[in-house]
């Protein structure tokens, strides 16, 4: 029943005049998503970020409010949410996950939650990724309309009500501004609320929100859009403007997944694993039934032969993660820790990065599992879901 009240608030959102609000940050044009809404049978709209996205949340409500507001119209949604994971494994995801099931008329994405709590990211990995993100996206799909929503944890809060803009979101908008994309600052929202006494932090729901957070979230994408959509309509679709350089020449921009299969050998082998023998919790959703480059034996070698100018590996890292010791090129071995904290009882989704900024063309990394592992695991264990190239 509270989702309905919440459902018919934002329906009550739908063709009022929308308040100034500094949290609803238009920037460019939306319009495209509504002449394609307008005239085609079949519309595409994607979700991309953690579980935030991938959870009941805002998303099912921006999608109920969208086939309200065109009611004889057929929508496909993805959802490409996959819990714990940052703007980085984003990036490399977004073209098999997103941009491999055709047209994408309006793309919402989120990360600033954990780029910030489940990634830690530094500055420059925060604009890597999203920025690898939406110029992907848009040198892709130059029509695709693109909103970005920043969502809040505990952290995250208090800085803003100290008057402090996180880091990964200082380092969003720095992309979002560059790109001239929209932005709902639902972080700052909740902390004018709370300030204002309209609001606490246990109505909102923490960091994954309950309905009355997630409402608010979608009642203010919905504002947005009747405020973009209000405006004259152009005849046809126009091409987003790209410009001409990244803020960043190392943002994964052509960030993609390559397949582990041949990198399998006697030691490293390419498998489902039996989780039900594995100690730690695993996600069946999304990584039931996946094949894995696993090994458990230190100091056996496979090999990687890519294209680019990056390499890294996107793994479950469980409460056996063990290190990953990779030469690139002939190089000096560099050792990559594959534990996270959050692996002590979960096999852990996570992208680490191997090399960030090769010289572009053809590398090879030789890969070996390390004999010393992190001092929290139980183990020596490497499980590669996919190679990460850019």
């Amino acid at each position: 029943m509270k989702i309905l009240i919440f459902l018919a608030t934002l329906c009550a959102v739908s063709g009022q005049a929308v308040a100034a609000n500094r949290n609803i940050i238009s920037r460019g044009n939306l319009t495209n998503s509504q002449l394609q809404f307008s005239k085609n049978k079949l519309n595409r709209v994607a979700f991309m970020g953690g579980s935030i996205t991938q959870m009941n949340g805002y998303r099912p409500m921006v999608e109920n409010w969208l086939l309200k507001r065109f009611p004889k119209k057929d929508f496909a949604f993805i959802n490409a949410g996959i819990s714990s994971t940052c703007s980085t494994t984003g990036a490399f995801r977004l073209r098999s996950q997103v941009l491999a099931e055709g047209r994408v008329d309006l793309f919402f994405i989120e990360f600033a939650v954990n780029d910030d709590q489940d990634a830690a990211h530094a500055r420059r990995d925060c604009i890597r990724g999203l920025e690898g993100i939406i110029r992907q996206a848009r040198k892709a799909q130059p029509k695709m309309d693109i909103v970005v929503t920043h969502f809040v944890n505990p952290g995250m809060l208090a800085q803003l009500r100290a008057g402090k803009v996180p880091l990964a979101i200082a380092a969003h908008e720095t992309v979002l501004k560059r790109y001239n994309v929209s932005t709902i600052f639902l972080a700052r929202e909740v902390a004018d609320r709370i300030d204002a006494g309209t609001l606490t932090w246990k109505e909102f729901g923490g960091t994954h929100p309950k309905p009355p957070g997630n409402a608010i979230a979608a009642a203010m994408i919905g504002q947005l859009l009747d405020s973009a959509w209000a405006k004259k309509l152009d005849k046809k679709p126009v091409a987003h403007v790209l410009p001409a350089k990244p803020l960043d020449e190392g943002s994964y921009f052509d960030g993609h997944f390559r397949s582990p299969a041949e990198s399998a050998n006697a030691a490293w082998t390419w498998h489902v694993p039996n989780w039900k023998k594995i100690p730690g919790s695993f996600r069946s959703n999304p990584f039931g039934g996946m094949k894995l480059l696993t090994s458990t034996e230190p100091g056996k070698e496979t090999t990687v032969k890519f294209k680019g100018r990056a390499l890294g590996a996107y793994v479950l890292a469980g409460p056996d993660a063990g290190a990953l010791e990779v030469s690139l090129d002939g190089g000096e071995w560099k050792r990559v820790d594959l534990y996270h904290r959050h692996s002590r009882g979960l096999h852990y989704p996570r992208t680490v990065m191997f090399a960030a900024d090769l010289k572009p063309g053809e590398h090879t990394a030789r890969i070996r599992l390390s004999k010393k592992s992190n001092p929290a695991s139980k183990g020596a264990a490497a499980r590669i879901l996919q190679f990460t190239v850019n």
